[in-house]
């Protein structure tokens, strides 16, 4: 069946199947390894948005371009992801698929999203300070780190449900770029349908959990060390965890009912 669909990609019945099966593994992963996956998670979407920042911290570039080109960039993060093997709890949402069929409980998916939640923000924070320790941020006469401070004040100051609503959207377009993904057989398959609706979400500035944990803690560290400059707001922990608790609840909804759940309907549900 799948040699007949577009240049011998999945359908995507096939992927909604893939899509399943593949939620069970990773709710069954061990504690450890599941842990340790996550950290990387964490660390790979941190690479990716260090990327992201470089593109913005160029003030030769216009707005659009340095959207659209930071956020193609950004795309090495799930890229990474997916073809290294990492759980990140943004495309994990999709386990919501295996939940709705009745193969994982509840239990399993809050066991597994509450780990890989944990350990991508280990290996984000993680990243961040092995970022500060080595002076990256002083490139372009210390542009790229006035970049991280601005960035970060930006998203501590979005209301609440603002930051829920871009959490939404920007996991619609991640679980899509997973899903996409899982369409492909080689590596060139995978990165064509992940550039696409990650670059999307980044150039909309719309809120990714786990890039946050990399964004933030970074933003602090540069902030202790050089201080605050006039007229620039603190970045907090306050600050943090008051711009997660709506991003990740929105994650939660765009990529769990938006996308897992609306196609197990379509393509797992039995037919009543």
């Amino acid at each position: 069946m799948s040699e007949l669909y577009g240049f011998d990609a999945f359908s995507p019945k096939e992927i909604a199947a893939r899509v399943e099966s593949i939620g069970v593994a990773k709710a069954r992963l061990p504690l450890l390894s599941m842990l340790m996956l996550s950290v990387l998670a964490g660390a790979f979407i941190g690479l990716g948005a260090l990327y992201f920042v470089i593109v913005r911290a160029d003030p030769s570039l216009g707005f659009a371009a340095r959207q659209l080109l930071g956020g193609a960039v950004f795309s090495l993060g799930l890229f990474l992801v997916v073809v290294a093997g990492a759980e990140l709890f943004t495309g994990n949402n999709l386990l919501a698929m295996a939940w709705a069929d009745g193969k994982i409980s509840t239990l399993e998916v809050l066991r597994n999203w509450i780990v890989v939640c944990v350990g991508n923000f280990i290996g984000a924070a993680g990243l961040a300070l092995l970022v500060w320790l080595s002076g990256h941020a002083g490139m372009n006469d210390g542009g790229v780190g006035r970049e991280y401070l601005a960035i970060a004040a930006v998203k501590s100051a979005l209301p609440f449900w603002e930051a829920f609503f871009r959490g939404v959207l920007c996991n619609v377009l991640v679980c899509m770029a997973v899903w996409m993904a899982l369409a492909g057989r080689s590596v060139t398959d995978k990165a064509v349908a992940i550039v696409f609706p990650i670059s999307a979400f980044v150039a909309a500035g719309f809120e990714h959990s786990i890039a946050n944990m990399y964004l933030f803690p970074l933003a602090m560290l540069l902030q202790a060390s050089d201080g605050v400059a006039a007229g620039t707001p603190a970045i907090t922990w306050g600050g943090l965890f008051g711009n997660l608790a709506p991003v990740i609840a929105g994650n939660i909804i765009g990529g769990s009912v938006l996308v897992g759940l609306v196609y197990h309907v379509i393509y797992r549900r039995a037919p009543v």
